[in-house]
């Protein structure tokens, strides 16, 4: 696209820019700034729902004892099984089995500091829950003009 033909209608961040690449008078690549657009918009939106969704899924869960912390942080940050385990270099046999509450409760501390380490959290954490999640109220506030 064409420098001039770089959208800008809004988007997720609200006033700040992103980069995307067009083509200058000249015809080489420039970045050029950009507000977004809102087809993308409404696709961020519907994605951070869904992610809004699981989230309070996930926090249900291990309120009722069904799970243990490290599902509802693995759903935060976007992760599955197999990629938490290679980030705490365990088999994801371990790992499911530390979702479960009672396998959690007995994690050595060592182990409780890795997942800690990669969640970016203080290990104590790991064991105390948000009762709401405020993490994503301001994108969904954003989401919902959509």
């Amino acid at each position: 696209m064409n420098r001039s033909e770089v959208p800008q209608s809004g988007g997720l961040y609200g006033d700040l820019r992103e980069v995307a690449y067009a083509v200058d008078e000249n015809g080489r690549y420039v970045l050029e700034p950009s507000l977004g657009w809102d087809a993308k918009g409404i696709a961020n939106s519907q994605f951070w729902k869904t992610v809004e969704a699981a989230a309070r899924a996930a926090l249900a869960a291990v309120e009722r004892g069904e799970a243990g912390p490290l599902l509802f942080y693995m759903t935060i940050y976007q992760m599955d099984v197999a990629l938490l385990a290679t980030y705490v270099s365990l088999p994801s046999w371990r790992v499911r089995r530390h979702l479960r509450p009672g396998a959690f409760a007995r994690l050595k501390p060592a182990l409780r500091q890795r997942y800690a380490d990669v969640f970016d959290l203080p290990v104590e954490m790991l064991d105390h829950l948000p009762s709401d999640i405020q993490k994503f109220a301001e994108i969904l506030q954003w989401a919902n003009k959509f």
